[in-house]
């Protein structure tokens, strides 16, 4: 099934492309525009907002709540009727160390917010998190897909996986352009999207 869009496409493999490269160039401007500094740190607010300009061209649920219950393989993400609950609960999470942000970052992934691009968008959230409170980001070059997709799948019942194979990509590069422009890209070949370079659109 094609998820309801704005370009009226009809195609799973058409609206993917046009997802890719209209939501990366937003994630361009996002960085390139100031906008990403914006974003309120460490809250479901903060997500919604980047969420929204990445995806408001595309899908008119960018940026709110989803209104269905999602899974991924046999991982059901939070039912509708605690996602309210969750988020705020989230939001009073303490981010002020490496393993916090991580065990935030991780409640977050399990509540899922969004009906579609809730990875992209949160790991956008989670970088400037540890910017703003320890002044290091992801380096996503250094994240092996399988590696990353394995972690967080264990993550709800153990997330020293995850922090692990983090922690050793952490950078203290924390405003280089390219790094962001490249962590995009990494981003989104996490969830099989590979055919524009970001830097290029």
């Amino acid at each position: 099934m094609v998820l309801s869009n704005k370009l009226n496409i009809t195609s799973q493999l058409e609206l993917a492309q046009a997802e890719e490269k209209l939501s990366k160039q937003k994630a361009k401007q996002l960085f390139d525009s100031g906008d990403i500094d914006k974003v309120e740190c460490g809250t479901y607010a903060g997500l919604a907002l980047i969420h929204a300009y990445l995806f408001e061209d595309i899908y008119d649920f960018a940026g709110k709540v989803r209104n269905v219950n999602i899974a991924k393989g046999s991982f059901r993400f939070a039912p509708l009727m605690y996602l309210e609950a969750a988020l705020k609960h989230i939001d009073t999470m303490p981010q002020n160390t490496f393993d916090e942000i991580i065990e935030k970052y991780v409640e977050m992934n399990v509540a899922h917010p969004f009906r579609e691009g809730n990875g992209r968008a949160t790991r956008i959230w989670l970088d400037l998190i540890l910017k703003a409170e320890i002044k290091q980001v992801v380096n996503w070059n250094l994240v092996d897909k399988e590696e990353y997709l394995s972690a967080m799948q264990r993550s709800p019942v153990k997330d020293l996986e995850i922090k692990i194979l983090l922690k050793e990509a952490l950078t203290d590069q924390i405003n280089d352009r390219t790094l962001f422009m490249k962590g995009i890209d990494v981003s989104y070949y996490y969830e099989g999207y590979s055919e524009f370079k970001t830097e290029e659109l």
